[in-house]
């Protein structure tokens, strides 16, 4: 039929109102359709919502992601309903769980993670086919369980594997065997013996570099090992830093993972890859700590060619064990051709052990029975850096001239707690800190350090020096000199000659009954002083004592004989300790020249007395003990003048605790600076 037309050759009108009616009709049918390039994928269809649908959560859980489930620190005792299948991190870590359903594990087969640390979970409450559908499964966190056996079966795909803390004696060959992927094993805190460890229990697991055997019954080092092994502990105690399914502070949060933590576990979680983290399932103690744990057993030997395999071991933990000399010989760590850190403190060695590898750089020999050491025991570790020998038996002859002479590179000397009675002969010259306190030296000579003129730490505390046996060169040639310690000895008088660029002087605990500028002067890059708990009176304080201590920020005077604060005290000082002493007021100028304070000690130290004592009815505050009078500060309340802290803006801690009375003490506001007297011409205060 054909269409009709106006003049002019215009449609009718009320044809083309009803052709728009009848297209405005189809395109609001349902099921109308839609030409494709009409179609507006983000516009919503009718009966559909904009929004994504609504993601299951288990009741009182959170589920940050999609694919994570928190239920960690609920009290839980029932497996929780309704995890979604999508889960690949679940967190039931702190609850009260008893056992585990496998219905419900079977159901969770993308399983990444799985944290169950701490609840009640028993072997009993772990049926064996628990994992068997989680073939996915990477991390596993079990520990501080109640498990008397580890799980039989755990799934290949396996990479670290906690079951520290539990009660486990016996350990299955599929339970770590055949892991291709596993890298961490820990098992310390448990009740392994040697009998429940299988020959083959790491057989197939070819790229564990951590395993932690610390804190069991093991009685020798076990066999098969896997040669991959990068870091083995043996020692007691555990280790302090937390098991890598430990619980987290109460303000974290207790389930925090990122893929980027489950892609980058091919390597050993080490300071690259946890600085690049957001999110951590749980504290990861510090990488550099990271091995092969087996403390607080009862070794007393290591098989030989136990660790023949073990080329690859970095660190070898064997404290706190038995170890005898029998115990090992020549070949026990000769073929360990990586190890740097080796651990065999609080054993029963009587001398250092044979064939130490070349590339050792930490022996760790403290709380042996060592008696002498022989330089050919030291030959092979011509690199080792740092040496421990404290608390051994030493004595005069136990180490003798040259017999550290093999170890040129080494770095740090500790000789804590011997019998030795002099500064052991021709050390290395390139010797960085020699720590000896608590020997029977008596004697320092123009030459005992002059082998040593790269020391920068220097130890002599609490032996047995006397002024008199000191030689005014002993110091002379140590220009690296940082750090020296001479507490506890029986110095009357400050030593002479003292390295010009020393920070730190220790010589508390002796005998000083004079200081005068001399033994001072040139010591400008002095920090710290420490005095304490000598015989210094005011009168004993020579005029500019303090003048060339240009850079001092701490100076510690406590428990000396003091009647008053010391005059013309540094300029740079921010510390003063001056409890202890006899000082009964504090005068207006007495800080005048320390314009840097910030920290002020004048407390009286309090000590209890018996009922009986003529001091029982004293003031609470401060009833020292007959034989402490003379070394009491002895403030009232109006003992501080007004104006002691004018000038003083940095001033933050004044304390005056444990005085006769409360001391009013009101800190200052900042005041400019009042003109400072000139140098040793004032001595103000009483006498």
């Amino acid at each position: 039929m054909a269409t009709p037309y106006l003049a002019g050759g215009h449609t009718d009108p009320s044809l083309r109102s009803q052709r728009l009616s009848l297209l405005l009709l189809l395109l609001l049918l349902p099921g109308s359709p839609v030409a494709p390039h009409m179609e507006d994928p983000t516009f919503p269809h009718l009966g559909e919502s904009s929004q994504p649908p609504p993601q299951a959560c288990p009741w009182r859980c959170s589920c940050p992601r999609a694919d994570t489930v928190d239920c960690a620190g609920l009290d839980l005792r029932l497996f929780p309903d309704n995890v979604t299948r999508a889960a690949r991190y679940l967190s039931l870590q702190n609850n009260q769980l008893r056992e585990l359903p496998y219905n419900e594990l079977s159901r969770l087969g993308g399983l990444r993670t799985l944290n169950l640390h701490n609840n009640l979970i028993s072997s009993e409450g772990l049926p064996d086919e628990a994992f068997e559908a989680l073939t996915r499964l990477q991390h596993l966190y079990v520990a501080h369980n109640q498990l008397s056996a580890a799980p039989q079966f755990l799934p290949r795909s396996l990479r670290v594997a906690d079951l520290a803390a539990n009660q486990v004696a016996e350990v299955f060959p599929l339970t770590f065997g055949e892991k291709p992927a596993l890298r961490s094993v820990y098992l310390h805190n448990n009740q392994l013996s040697n009998s429940g460890l299988p020959p083959d229990a790491f057989r197939g697991s070819d790229a564990i570099t951590t395993l932690s055997l610390s804190s069991n019954r093991l009685s020798y080092l076990p066999p098969s090992l896997p040669a991959s092994l990068e870091r083995l502990h043996l020692q007691v105690p555990a280790p302090s830093w937390p098991s890598a399914g430990a619980a987290l502070p109460p303000r974290c949060p207790s389930f925090q993972w990122t893929p980027q933590l489950q892609q980058q576990e091919g390597q050993l979680l080490g300071a690259p890859l946890l600085k690049s983290l957001l999110w951590l399932p749980v504290p990861v103690p510090d990488p550099k700590s990271l091995s092969l744990l087996t403390q607080n057993n009862l070794i007393s030997k290591v098989p030989r060619g136990a660790l023949s395999r073990q080329a690859k071991l970095r660190e070898l933990y064997l404290q706190h064990n038995q170890l005898t000399d029998s115990g090992l010989d020549a070949t026990t760590f000769s073929k360990l051709r990586s190890l740097e850190y080796l651990d065999l403190s609080h054993n029963r060695l009587a001398t250092v052990p044979a064939g130490l590898p070349r590339t050792l750089a930490v022996l760790h020999l403290g709380r042996n029975r060592i008696r002498q050491v022989e330089a050919a025991r030291l030959r092979g570790p011509k690199g080792l850096r740092y040496l421990l020998l404290q608390h051994n038996q030493l004595g005069a002859s136990g180490l003798p001239a040259r017999a550290l002479r093999p170890l040129r590179g080494l770095h740090t000397l500790h000789l804590y707690g011997n019998g030795l009675d002099r500064v052991p002969m021709a050390l290395p010259r390139r010797l960085r800190a020699l720590v000896m306190p608590h020997n029977h030296v008596a004697e320092l000579g123009a030459r005992d350090l002059a082998a040593t003129p790269s020391l920068a730490e220097l130890n002599l505390a609490y032996n047995r020096l006397v002024s008199a046996h000191v030689h005014r060169r002993a110091f002379c040639r140590l220009h690296a000199l940082r750090s020296l310690d001479l507490a506890g000895n029986q110095l009357t008088r400050l030593p002479a000659g003292l390295p010009t660029a020393l920070h730190t002087l220790r010589l508390q605990r002796n005998q000083l009954r004079a200081l005068e500028p001399e033994p001072l002067a040139g010591l400008d890059q002095l920090r710290e002083l420490s005095l304490a708990h000598n015989k210094l009176r005011i009168g004993d304080i020579g005029p500019g004592t303090w003048h060339e201590l240009q850079a001092l920020q701490v100076l510690d005077l406590s428990y000396n004989e003091l009647s008053f604060v010391p005059p013309d005290l540094p300029e740079a000082l921010e510390e003063l300790h001056l409890q202890g002493n006899r000082i009964s007021s504090v005068g207006p100028e007495a800080f005048l020249g320390t314009p840097r304070l910030r920290t002020l000690f004048l407390r009286c130290p309090s000590r209890r007395v018996g009922r009986d004592s003529p001091l029982a009815g004293g003031p609470p505050c401060c009833r020292p003990h007959l034989s402490s009078l003379r070394r009491a500060n002895r403030l009232h309340m109006t003992s501080i003048s007004a104006e002691a802290f004018l000038g003083l803006p940095h001033l933050r801690v004044v304390d005056t605790a444990d005085n006769l009375e409360q001391v009013l003490v009101q800190l200052p506001s900042t005041v400019p600076r009042r003109p400072r007297p000139r140098r040793g011409l004032s001595r103000a205060g009483p006498s």
